[in-house]
């Protein structure tokens, strides 16, 4: 069995974005050689989301106005984490978005369903962030 490891680094234009990160994980799959496996894709930070969905700017939109209203980033004084920083609502959000992916490999390709796309998901952002994608298999 082969492993494969790469880290990718995104800096977010704004506190909250949506960045289509498909086609950087199909050229990790590409670089990798393994064929049949399992590629995980995961957000190594605490305010930030992987997830899988379709890629269409309405739905995007949906998710921010969704998420604003669970948990919605002011009045700052709101929550009981916020104190040296203000983003008690970007790790609350994540809970509700998640951590990671696991896509199957099948014959080189990253084994999606209809309209399935990967996507990271900035939370907290106007920094640099990393997400991990781990690819296993033959």
């Amino acid at each position: 069995m082969k492993s494969y490891r790469k880290e990718l680094w995104f800096e977010a234009r704004s506190r909250r974005q949506i960045i289509h990160i498909t086609p950087q994980i199909e050229e990790c799959l590409r670089e990798s050689g393994i064929r049949e496996g399992l590629c995980l894709v995961n957000a190594m930070h605490i305010t930030a989301s992987v997830f899988i969905n379709d890629n269409e700017s309405g739905l995007h939109a949906d998710y921010e106005r969704w998420l604003e209203k669970l948990a919605p980033e002011k009045p700052y004084s709101q929550y009981a984490h916020n104190g040296y920083e203000d983003n008690a609502d970007a790790h609350l959000k994540r809970t509700i978005m998640g951590r990671e992916v696991v896509v199957a490999v099948t014959d080189g390709q990253l084994d999606f369903g209809p309209w399935e796309q990967i996507f990271y998901y900035e939370l907290d952002g106007k920094r640099k962030k990393r997400v991990l994608v781990k690819i296993i298999g033959e």
